[in-house]
């Protein structure tokens, strides 16, 4: 059941198109977020999962857990931009959209830069970065390609930690449950829209 608009002043963001891109490290509950987000909005909306079109390579997969490579950059590209492809038509057909890339702060061009030209100017970040202990906790209890080391979890949560002071929302979600992080998502995606962070 959608939830009701909000009795302040603020914009009504679960009735706004919006294209979203929740940033975030393995583990940080990105997937979870996004689904719950989308499927609790008052228009329509889809949740456009990278991992999910980057499995759509059946024969061929490169697997970064198998040690990154070119065909691997490669091939998270291509899910890039055909992310960037479906969220152009959904947002031109009316729909809203969440996508959800563990994207790193110290590679503009490759992240935020390439998600911008992808999806466009109007595109919404928002980082999703619990504390280690509890990516940890959640990755472990992933299966197939998904599960990361530990060692590989922590080195990404590390590197996600420059995300403070860029400027872009952050979202702790160590003690809150999905519907709870996606009350705060709202509440900074309303943020955003008044006064639109510089990235």
């Amino acid at each position: 059941m959608p939830p009701p608009p909000p009795a302040t002043g603020a914009p009504d963001v679960t009735a706004t198109t919006l294209a979203v891109l929740l940033i975030g490290p393995a583990g940080a509950g990105k997937t979870s977020v996004a689904k719950y987000w989308a499927a609790h909005r008052r228009v329509p909306t889809a949740h456009i999962s990278l991992d999910d079109v980057r499995e759509w390579v059946r024969s061929g997969f490169a697997d970064p857990q198998a040690g990154w490579n070119d065909n691997s950059e490669a091939q998270y590209r291509l899910a890039r931009r055909t992310c960037g492809f479906a969220a152009r038509n959904f947002l031109a057909n009316g729909i809203s959209c969440i996508l959800d890339d563990a994207v790193f702060p110290d590679r503009p061009v490759v992240g935020l830069g390439g998600w911008k030209r992808h999806v466009g100017p109007g595109l919404l970040p928002v980082v999703l970065l619990p504390g280690l202990e509890i990516v940890l906790e959640r990755n472990a209890e992933r299966s197939g390609n998904r599960r990361l080391t530990d060692e590989e979890v922590a080195r990404i949560h590390g590197r996600m930690a420059g995300w403070y002071g860029s400027g872009l929302p952050i979202i702790d979600n160590s003690q809150l449950d999905v519907p709870a992080t996606a009350r705060v998502l709202d509440e900074l995606l309303a943020r955003s829209i008044a006064s639109p962070p510089k990235w």
